[in-house]
């Protein structure tokens, strides 16, 4: 038996770990997900966009020091979900941080990261679906289609996976995360062999020449590749994942610290792998964010239909965000219905066991996307995802603070830290929260969009503070209702 398998099954025995409090939104769920779901729901949320699309304008900026800016952050990342792996493994749930930070933040703190963390996956969702349509209209046959209709479309056929059952979700991850996983591997593949044959690509001979001939590592220096992090670090966007698939998984102890541990070597080898393969083949000026870098290395060596691949991999790199935010959204506004904290609608589960309520709550969100869609069809992407980048940070940070406050309590006694662990807390949560805020501070560099997004903080912050009075009485209501 492996070390995981006995230190999750000692965990599964620990009277103190099955003696923490239940979340009410956890009851009335399929376990339906498979090992194979939940480590295909893992990769999917460790390869997206931000790769396929965002590596080629970040290559041009920084270098091929990005390859350093993205296993930093995908240290940072891996932090995170390895922390919210051993939370899991205290008590699975699928309200996940927000029942975490019920439990360990109190009810203010579940609320603050159930909305933050809805206000990111509907923003994302409006995003993903502007995207879904401009990825289409890439093909002549939907060019004559208006953007706002593909965008509607897209919204429909996801939320319909969604509101089927949970399984029909699981399948579609996992067949998203093979389309992106292949991809990869298949670039890396033909990248390896230009490099050992020593192939031109585009006039260049693939080697070490490449990055020392056009400027070395640090072409422009230390400071792109700082402020470069500050976006690379939302490309790991929907790592967290893993911690609400786990409540709908009959063996959280073994799934998710196997699918919580193969994390980290597939962000070295996919997204360092992948960066250093592309700084090898071509200098970093000549990829650019307007295009995938994939496609600009296969194009330069006269690979057929070379956009026309990625862009459907892109497309459905897209279509899995979709899917992942209705999922998610759904599951943690039903935790926070439960406790008074979100619109009681969204606590109502179907006969399929899919909690629709939330999930129609987000998808109307994304509706008002198809009307961005439909009256600034050239803004709607930037507009939102800037918005989105904020849920995620805070969302982060926050499962960080639930762990540093899980860790003081087991060692006043009052808790069991199961064997599988983040190593080094609290330094480790604390150089993550901090390396978290530095990211936020740094888009105040970006005086276009960042700037103005960070000075949406305020408002963000009066919203919740007059939701709070709002719902708090109910919330109030309903702990003595469950205290009874």
């Amino acid at each position: 038996m492996s070390k995981d398998a006995v230190d999750t099954a000692q965990v599964a025995d620990d009277p103190q770990v099955a003696q923490a409090p239940a979340d009410a939104g956890d009851a009335g769920y399929s376990k339906d997900l498979k090992a194979r779901h939940i480590n295909m729901i893992a990769i999917g949320g460790a390869i997206g966009t931000g790769l396929f699309l965002g590596a080629g304008g970040r290559l041009h900026d920084a270098g091929p020091a990005l390859a350093v800016a993205y296993l930093v952050c995908g240290v940072f990342a891996f932090f995170v979900v390895r922390a919210l792996g051993e939370l899991v493994l205290h008590r699975p749930s699928s309200g996940s941080f927000v029942s975490y930070a019920r439990e360990f933040l109190g009810e203010k703190g579940a609320y603050v990261a159930g909305w933050m963390y809805f206000l990111n996956w509907s923003t994302t969702g409006i995003a993903d679906i502007t995207a879904i349509a401009l990825y289409t209209h890439y093909w002549s046959a939907f060019t004559s289609i208006p953007q706002w209709v593909l965008a509607l479309i897209a919204l429909a056929v996801v939320l319909a996976v969604n509101l089927i059952s949970v399984k029909i979700f699981g399948e579609m991850e996992f067949w998203f995360a093979i389309v992106k996983v292949a991809t990869l591997v298949a670039f890396m593949l033909i990248g390896i062999f230009l490099l050992a044959t020593q192939h031109e690509v585009g006039g260049y001979t693939p080697g070490t020449a490449v990055i020392t001939n056009h400027g070395g590592f640090l072409p422009h220096g230390v400071m792109p590749v700082i402020l470069v992090m500050q976006g690379v670090i939302f490309a790991y966007a929907a790592l967290e994942l893993v911690g609400v698939a786990a409540g709908e998984t009959a063996e959280p102890h073994k799934v998710v610290p196997r699918a919580v541990n193969s994390i980290m070597w597939r962000v070295a080898l996919f997204y360092v792998g992948s960066v250093v393969l592309l700084a090898l083949l071509l200098p970093g000026s000549l990829y650019s964010g307007a295009e995938s870098p994939f496609v600009t290395v296969l194009s330069k060596v006269g690979v057929p239909a070379a956009g026309d691949v990625m862009n459907l991999v892109v497309l459905t790199a897209a279509m899995s965000s979709l899917n992942s935010g209705l999922y998610s959204t759904g599951r943690i506004l039903r935790s926070m219905a439960m406790s008074g904290s979100a619109p009681k609608f969204t606590g109502v589960m179907s006969r399929t066991q899919v909690p629709y309520g939330g999930i129609l709550l987000t998808c109307g969100v994304c509706v008002l996307g198809v009307g961005l869609n439909y009256l600034v069809p050239s803004q709607a992407f930037e507009i939102v995802l800037n918005v989105a980048s904020l849920g995620i940070i805070s969302t982060w940070v926050i499962i960080m603070l639930c762990h540093l406050v899980f860790v003081r309590r087991a060692k006043e006694g009052r808790v069991t830290r199961p064997h599988f662990r983040l190593p080094g807390s609290p330094v480790t949560e604390i150089a993550t929260i901090v390396f978290l805020l530095a990211c936020l501070g740094m888009m105040w560099n970006d005086e276009e969009v960042g700037r103005r997004t960070l000075l949406l903080v305020p408002v963000i912050a009066v919203m919740l503070v007059a939701g709070w009075f709002g719902v708090r009485r109910r919330v109030g209501e309903t702990a003595k209702q469950s205290q009874q």
